[in-house]
Order: structure tokens, then C-alpha cells, then sequence
């Protein structure tokens, strides 16, 4: 039997640490685990049913994606940003993706079309999307503001809007989705968006891509204004 070499993973390890990293991810974007709340290694092992090598494997992995950060005599916690902050990036999007679904409409092949309207379809038979209460979207390919980046065939546009940020924004897009008939909404503005590139109109999908981020940054906005008028 030939000995693993010295440092290496058992994959066995290693597939078990991939699976707590995507429990625990979605957990995070999902708001099941708030923003700005410490994580206990202890907890999460016996949340997850984990011992702890997978455990710190997944953390670090979510650390590299800014969704946990450490803090000196306080520990690990889950990420968070200040109202100021998401606001400021949601006006950036509006631009860039703006600019993203313009250069996608004059870009992408019609396989990546297609390629939009089947996530969508798959979007379509969530049952928190179909019962109008939640939107959410796994990363990647799966993502559809992802693939309209890609889409761009612009790696400048696509390293700004898919860099450090991105994990941390998808998981304030998912939670600020969870309000009444916003999903639906949401969805539907995809669409529209969708057929702007398919029609090869580059102004049309960049307004509307503007439109609906302004809308999210705008329920984002009052959702805040309703929190602080609670105070």
C-alpha cells in the first residue's frame, strides 16, 4: 500500500470538506447564518455532523471568498456590509452590468441564449420562486446574472463584477429577494432582459439590466428604512 504523500488530502477528506463548504455556504447566502454573527468551529462540526479538518477546510475556502473573515480577539464570523457599502456597489452594477447585457446582446452566441433561457426555466420550478417568496440563485453557470457577465466577452468587466465581492453580493441579492412579489418580479425582468439580447438590442438589455438593478437597490433602500423606522 503506497502512503499518501506528506501534506496531501485524503480525498475521502477532501469530498467531505467540499460537501460541508456547499452546506455551509448556502447556509450563509440563504441567511439561515446572519451577516456579522461569530461562527462556532465547535457548533458547526455538530451541525454539519463533521469533525473538525473538514470543518477548517470549508472555512478557509469561505474566507478566500470574503463570505467569513476573521477578526483579532473575536474570531470567525460571517461577513457583512454597511448599508453604505451594498448601496455604493449596487449603483457600480448598475452601470457595469448595464454595460454587460449591452455587450452581450452584440456578443453571445446563440448557444449562450439559449443557454440563459434554460437557467431561467430551472429558476421557474423552484417552489420558493414559484410560491413568490424567494429567488435563489446557486453560483456560476447557475447564476444568471453570472452568465450575462460572461456573456460580455469583456474579461476587464468580468474580473470587476465576478471578483472578491461577488459571494458576499449573491448572498444580499438572495436575502433582499425574500419580500413580497419581488421574486416573481424579478423573474420576469430576466426574461425581458433575455429578449433584448436575443433581439440583438444592446441599448433595450442595457436599460432594462439598469432598470432592474435599480429596483433591487431601491427594495434594499426601504427594506433599511423600514428596519430603522422599527427602531
Amino acid at each position: 500500500m503506497t502512503a499518501a504523500p506528506a501534506g496531501s488530502v485524503p480525498e475521502n477528506t477532501r469530498t467531505l470538506a467540499d460537501r460541508v463548504f456547499a452546506r455551509l455556504q448556502d447556509d450563509i447566502v440563504r441567511g439561515e447564518i446572519l451577516p456579522g454573527s461569530k461562527v462556532s468551529e465547535t457548533e458547526l462540526a455538530s451541525r454539519y455532523g463533521v469533525s473538525r479538518g473538514p470543518l477548517r477546510e470549508a472555512i478557509r475556502r469561505l474566507e478566500s471568498r470574503k463570505l467569513l473573515e476573521r477578526v483579532v480577539h473575536v474570531g470567525t464570523r460571517v461577513a457583512s456590509l454597511s448599508v453604505n457599502d451594498l448601496i455604493e456597489i449596487y449603483h457600480v452594477r448598475e452601470a457595469l452590468e448595464g454595460m454587460a447585457a449591452r455587450l452581450a446582446a452584440e456578443h453571445m452566441t446563440p448557444e449562450e441564449v439559449r443557454g440563459l433561457y434554460d437557467v431561467l426555466a430551472q429558476h421557474e420550478q423552484q417552489q420558493d420562486l414559484r410560491e413568490d417568496v424567494a429567488y435563489f440563485q446557486r453560483e456560476g453557470d447557475l447564476d444568471f446574472h453570472y452568465r450575462i457577465i460572461q456573456g460580455s466577452h469583456n474579461a476587464t468587466l468580468s474580473q470587476l463584477l465576478i471578483g472578491e465581492l461577488y459571494h458576499l453580493v449573491r448572498m444580499y441579492r438572495y436575502q433582499f429577494s425574500t419580500v413580497a412579489n419581488r421574486p416573481q418580479k424579478a423573474l420576469n425582468e430576466h426574461r425581458r432582459i433575455v429578449e433584448a439580447i436575443e433581439a440583438r438590442d444592446g441599448e433595450m438589455a442595457e436599460l432594462l439590466m439598469r432598470r432592474h438593478i435599480s429596483s433591487a437597490r431601491k427594495n434594499i433602500e426601504n427594506q433599511y428604512q423600514k428596519q430603522a423606522d422599527t427602531l
